[in-house]
């Protein structure tokens, strides 16, 4: 269970970079974000979202990758300090 600090990707704001804390799935979505470069540990940045649950865009180090809105909400992320004292 995320503490109060970690988000599911999908309530990060757009612009926003963070850690990966943990991925809320078995072993096909892990393994399929994996290949994608997003495991805990790896800083992303969320580039865009649609509205009404669709894509998400995320850059993971220097690659973008658009994935859906569902495995998206199942990615808990940390957001970088100096990102949200930004806003």
């Amino acid at each position: 269970m995320p503490d109060e600090k970690q988000l599911p990707l999908t309530r990060m704001p757009q612009g926003q970079s963070g850690t990966v804390v943990q991925i809320q799935g078995g072993h096909g979505l892990a393994n399929r974000l994996s290949a994608m470069g997003v495991r805990p540990g790896k800083k992303i940045t969320k580039v865009s979202s649609m509205l009404m649950r669709g894509p998400v865009t995320i850059q993971v180090d220097r690659f973008q990758v658009a994935i859906g809105f569902g495995m998206a909400r199942r990615i808990i992320v940390e957001p970088d300090q100096q990102s949200r004292s930004r806003q």
